[in-house]
């Protein structure tokens, strides 16, 4: 005898939906076919191929996670920068392991430990992109001696 196993369904994007409406989101369509989905005053932009990055509602925009090395902002569209607070960090990764568990995707370990932003703009990198002045103390990875520019 032959046994078959049976064809896994693959839902479509209106189905997807559906279950996130069934697991307590609110969406709404938005006029490019794409819809945004949102819970707890978190937000994301869902299309039938990938989620975006979830982020904060503040007023209508969807602020990112920016990560500025001593602690973590909102940052808008528009250009508003708020402190994020440890129930907002809370909310964005419970909200991110809720639309998972919706529509049965893997949560991976490095994203299963925190929460993870996508922008970093640390202080201390932002005067590396300056030009040096002259007369100034370098060093170079192949050579360990100073260098004077």
């Amino acid at each position: 005898m032959f046994f078959r196993r049976p064809r896994p369904h693959i839902p479509t994007f209106s189905e997807r939906v559906e279950r996130l409406k069934q697991a307590g989101f609110s969406a709404e369509n938005l006029p490019d076919g794409r819809v945004r989905i949102a819970k707890n005053g978190i937000a994301a932009i869902i299309d039938d191929k990938a989620m975006e990055k979830a982020g904060v509602l503040v007023g209508s925009e969807i602020g990112v996670l920016l990560n500025r090395g001593y602690q973590m902002f909102i940052e808008t569209p528009s250009g508003k920068r708020l402190p994020a607070t440890a129930d907002q960090l809370k909310a964005l990764h419970e909200f991110e392991d809720d639309v998972k568990e919706a529509l049965d995707l893997v949560n991976l370990y490095n994203t299963s430990l925190g929460t993870t932003s996508r922008k970093h703009n640390y202080d201390r990198l932002v005067t590396l992109a300056e030009p040096r002045p002259k007369g100034a103390v370098t060093t170079t990875a192949s050579d360990s001696r100073v260098k004077a520019v």
